[in-house]
C-alpha cells in the first residue's frame, strides 16, 4: 500500500513499529540505532498502550538508543543537545562504529540523500541489525520533482536561499548527494537483492524548502517540474518511507 502521510502519521508510524517489535520481544529492552540524528528529528520516546478491562496506565518502554551522524558541525550541535540519546557517534559512516547482530530497530533519517557511497553504508547499518529486526528508512527521493531540484542546485546558491526557503531552526543546508540508491526503486532494488521484505511503504510531501517564507516558490517550481515532465518527476510526492523487516533465517529469500 503506498499514501500520503501528514507528518503526525508517519511519527505515528515508526513509534508503533518500535512498540510493536518490543512487544514481539516480550518487553525486553529495544536496542535502537538512530542514524541521522543530527538532522533534528523527533526524540525516541514511546509508551506501550494497554488496553482492555483493568488495563494499567500507559509505561515506559525500555529502550536504549545509540545515535550516529556525520561530524558537520551543525548536526555535531544538535546532536550535543538531544537528551534522548544514551550514547552517540560522529564521523564517517563507512567506519563509525556499527557492532554487528547488535540493534532491534535501525531507524535511517534522511541521511541515505546526503552521503557518499549510501550502498555501502546501508550494508553495514543492515550487519548491525538482529535477525528479526526493523530497517526503517525515510529519505528525499531523488527522482520527485524536488529531489531533482535539490540535487541540481548548486551549494552556493542552496546556502544562500536556505533561510528563505526553509522554517527557522531548520538544520542545513546539508550536502545534497542524491545517489540512485536514493529512489523508492532504488530501496526495493536493495532489498530484493539481500532477502529483505518491505512491511510498508508511504509518501509523503515534506521537504523543508516548501515549508518557510518562500515556499510557495518551491512548490510552484515542482509543479511545473512535474508537468513538463509528464509526471516523471511528481510534485505529488519528495518523501518516501520504508519498514522493512530483516528474515530470522538469515538464508531466506524472497521469491
Amino acid at each position: 500500500m503506498h499514501e500520503v502521510r501528514s507528518v503526525i502519521e508517519r511519527d505515528d508510524l515508526f513509534n508503533r513499529m518500535i512498540r510493536d517489535q518490543w512487544t514481539e520481544h516480550l518487553g525486553r529492552r529495544i536496542d535502537v540505532l538512530a542514524v541521522g540524528c543530527g538532522g533534528g528529528g523527533d526524540p525516541f520516546r514511546a509508551t506501550e498502550t494497554a488496553s482492555g478491562p483493568g488495563a494499567a496506565l500507559p509505561r515506559p518502554m525500555e529502550t536504549r538508543v545509540t545515535g550516529i551522524d556525520e561530524d558537520l558541525p551543525a548536526l555535531r550541535r544538535v546532536v550535543e543537545s538531544r537528551d534522548d540519546l544514551d550514547a552517540f557517534a560522529l564521523g564517517d559512516l563507512r567506519s563509525v562504529p556499527v557492532p554487528p547482530r547488535s540493534f532491534d530497530v535501525v531507524h535511517v533519517e534522511h541521511v541515505l540523500e546526503r552521503i557518499r557511497h549510501a550502498e555501502l553504508v546501508l550494508d553495514r547499518l543492515l550487519n548491525g541489525l538482529r535477525p528479526g529486526g526493523l530497517l526503517m528508512i525515510r529519505l528525499r527521493d531523488r527522482e520527485s520533482a524536488y529531489g531533482f531540484w535539490a540535487r541540481r542546485v548548486p551549494a552556493v546558491v542552496r546556502r544562500a536561499a536556505w533561510r528563505g526557503f526553509t522554517p527557522s531552526g531548520t538544520v542545513g543546508p546539508l550536502p545534497a548527494i542524491y545517489e540512485p540508491i536514493t529512489s523508492r526503486d532504488g530501496i526495493r532494488s536493495f532489498c530484493l537483492s539481500r532477502g529483505l521484505r518491505i512491511s510498508e511503504e508511504h509518501t509523503a510531501v515534506g521537504g523543508p524548502a516548501l515549508r518557510g517564507p518562500l515556499g510557495g516558490l518551491g512548490r510552484l517550481a515542482c509543479t511545473v517540474t512535474d508537468r513538463l515532465s509528464g509526471g516523471r518527476r511528481t510534485s505529488a510526492h519528495d518523501e518516501v518511507t520504508f519498514v522493512i523487516r530483516r528474515p530470522q533465517n538469515q538464508f531466506a529469500r524472497l521469491i
